[in-house]
């Protein structure tokens, strides 16, 4: 064993351990279990329910170990169960999709778990190396799972597009870790820190904060670095794309919010900048570029970008109070996000792929709760009350007028007045033509009905009332280290 690690470092890596060993036990099923899929998915959901467990089992934790590489911490805690709950309902409403392509489940339920262990560390890492081998274990998951579909051509071009811009950001992001390393001489974010406090601001280090920021701004989709959105998104099998959209966006946002507020509080008036004019053309660009989508899946693209801006309004704030309500912002996104998607995907049928707005056309009368659901899901993208999304937007927004940025408020909530067409544009498709033909009905298999019913509640309930959500993130930011004595207010 490495000099300075013991038997205790992997106590408290167990969820980790746990999620490795059940995906390794998946990969040994399918090729030994005939007729697996149940098995699979079964074996697939216990894994994830027991990897919740075990990281319920450090609430309260705030600890550093593995020689300070990783935090046992509230911060890391919640985004454990972000991911954890994102993947769960991504396996849910996977099973039905995976039988209408007739693909296999074993390898793409493993790839979803690898993508789970890689986020996981991106929450709890506290070093630039652990943050990069989690953030390409999550990459390299998501590369094969955008080009699931072999036969597809569309799926093949997102896969190769998503590849070819990921390994491109990647160096961007290689080569701001390196100058923060030439500069600091360490890679622990505590080290970086403490080397950088009182120390004069450089060329070296604003270089540093650019490179760094562009890597993390591809990750979570902000403008001008999410031309690979709406491709990706298009072409990925749709529970992919959901999954990719909430569970590495969140993960993404985790990892961002360590190396800027753990590791760089000394530059916070330089990032904070960057960031403010990332947040107001991320939202801008997003929101109008999907005014004009009619594919469902380019719109909620777009729609995703848009909500990264939003979220950027967090850590510009950089107060506790701002990381908290971007926590509880990912926590309802979550729900609102997954539960359309799930209805994407319980749309595609035979040779009907369900993800243009037209074939919402009078889905209120084909399936009035599948139509109900949806209204629910879109006004609350469109964070219209009393829907979770509305909370968590007033939230976010609140903070950073008590942070004094005004302007940036101002701006966000014209955005949200320019979504609410879109979104809304979305219920009057499932409204018109209702003399017509209603077609088929959506079937909504078990394993779906749950999804979409936890997203649907989810969505309700921490609208109707926030309180307890409020409070576990308030409870998690303030475990994150320099997050209320280095942040000085723009």
């Amino acid at each position: 064993m490495p000099a300075g690690f013991s038997t205790l470092d992997f106590y408290f890596i167990l969820p980790e351990l746990v999620l490795t060993g059940g995906a390794l036990l998946l990969l040994l099923l399918s090729v030994t279990v005939p007729k697996q899929d149940g098995v699979l998915l079964g074996v697939t959901l216990v894994t994830i329910a027991t990897t919740l467990v075990a990281v319920s089992a450090f609430a309260g934790l705030d600890e550093t170990v593995s020689r300070g590489l990783l935090a046992i911490d509230g911060f890391a805690a919640f985004f454990k169960v972000l991911a954890l709950l994102s993947a769960a309902l991504t396996v849910l409403m996977s099973a039905p999709y995976l039988r209408v392509e007739g693909l296999k489940a074993g390898e793409y339920y493993f790839l979803i778990l690898c993508a789970t262990l890689g986020m996981m560390f991106m929450a709890s890492g506290l070093d630039l190396i652990t943050l990069f081998i989690g953030l390409e274990t999550m990459a390299l998951s998501f590369y094969v799972l955008v080009g699931y579909l072999k036969p597809n051509p569309r799926s093949n071009e997102a896969a190769v597009k998503y590849f070819l811009l990921g390994a491109f950001s990647l160096g961007i992001l290689l080569y701001g870790m390196s100058l923060l390393y030439g500069a600091t001489g360490t890679t622990s974010l505590a080290g970086i820190s403490a080397a950088l406090s009182g120390q004069e601001t450089s060329a070296v280090l604003v270089l540093a904060v650019i490179l760094v920021g562009a890597g993390m701004g591809f990750k979570i989709a902000a403008v001008p670095f999410h031309m690979w959105a709406p491709d990706v998104y298009e072409g990925a099998p749709t529970p992919v794309t959901a999954f990719l959209s909430v569970g590495s966006k969140a993960a993404s946002f985790a990892m961002l919010l360590r190396i800027f507020v753990e590791g760089l509080p000394a530059l916070a008036e330089e990032w904070k900048t960057l960031f403010w004019g990332l947040a107001v053309v991320t939202m801008t660009v997003g929101n109008i570029a999907a005014l004009t989508q009619s594919n469902l899946k380019r719109m909620l693209a777009y729609s995703s970008i848009a909500h990264a801006g939003y979220l950027l309004i967090g850590v510009v704030v950089g107060t506790e109070r701002g990381v908290a309500s971007m926590l509880v912002y990912l926590g309802v996104y979550l729900f609102m996000q997954l539960g359309v998607f799930g209805i994407v995907t319980a749309m595609r049928r035979g040779d009907i792929i369900g993800d243009e707005l037209k074939d919402l056309t009078g889905l209120f009368k084909r399936s009035p709760v599948v139509g109900f659901a949806m209204l629910c899901f879109m006004l609350s993208l469109g964070g219209i009350p009393p829907t979770a999304g509305f909370m968590g937007k007033m939230w976010l927004f609140g903070a950073a007028i008590d942070a004094g940025e005004i302007w940036l408020v101002v701006i966000a909530v014209l955005n949200s007045a320019v979504s609410a067409y879109y979104y809304l544009r979305v219920v009057v498709f499932m409204w018109i033509n209702e003399d017509e033909p209603a077609g088929s009905p959506i079937a909504i298999g078990p394993t779906m009905a749950v999804a979409l019913g936890v997203a649907l509640l989810g969505t309700v309930v921490l609208g109707v009332y926030p309180q307890a959500l409020f409070e576990y993130a308030q409870s998690a930011a303030s475990t994150l280290d320099g997050i209320t004595s280095s942040i000085a207010l723009r």
